[in-house]
């Protein structure tokens, strides 16, 4: 597993990175985290054990993400998560960087995305992309978000014709909650993902 500040587009970004055999995750965090999140459940080590590649970015829309210069400009977002995913990525994103992973998916072919109570979803602008998505999306929520409305959950859950995966007593960062079930489901919908 590599540990690195490497230059993407006009960004340093730092990325936890490990390469594997086919096709990459990349995982996107929430705005309050940074990539450390991903190796505080456990999960990057579960994945670099199986041999499958990814890359954790700090983004620069986190707060307190080590990525510089900070901005909020999704299409900026998007360009970045763009210059390092590779063809069809299957992508991981929590919260804001579910919304993120969400617009890049609307310009970018991907074979899967696990989003954890992606915000701002039912954005018109992604809503129309949705039909494209089917199949393709696996959505987790926690049944004490106090962030993301459950009615939104259901309704987006509805347009990508997805089961909603619910965290009983999990908050807005469920995998914070239920790491152990929430490293299952990330290893079910990649296998599902690259078939």
């Amino acid at each position: 597993m590599k540990d690195e500040t490497i230059e993407i587009n006009k960004y340093q970004c730092r990325v936890i990175s490990s390469k594997g055999k086919g096709t990459p995750i990349i995982f996107l965090h929430g705005y309050m985290y940074t990539s450390d999140v991903w190796n505080e459940i456990g999960l990057l080590r579960i994945l670099e054990q199986y041999g499958i590649p990814f890359k954790a970015i700090d983004m620069p829309y986190g707060k307190i993400s080590e990525c510089t210069p900070r901005t909020s400009s999704s299409q900026d977002n998007v360009e970045l998560v763009a210059a390092i995913a590779g063809k069809d990525p299957v992508i991981v994103g929590a919260s804001l960087g579910g919304y993120i992973a969400l617009k890049y998916s609307v310009d970018h072919p991907v074979k899967g995305l696990l989003l954890a109570a992606p915000v701002m979803c039912l954005q018109e602008e992604l809503t129309r992309h949705y039909e494209r998505l089917e199949n393709k999306v696996s959505i987790v929520y926690g049944d004490a978000d106090n962030i993301v409305p459950a009615n939104e959950m259901k309704k987006f859950s509805g347009l990508v014709k997805t089961d909603l995966q619910i965290y009983k007593n999990a908050g807005h960062p469920a995998y914070l909650d239920f790491p152990e079930r929430f490293n299952e489901d990330v290893l079910a919908m990649y296998k599902t993902a690259i078939g």
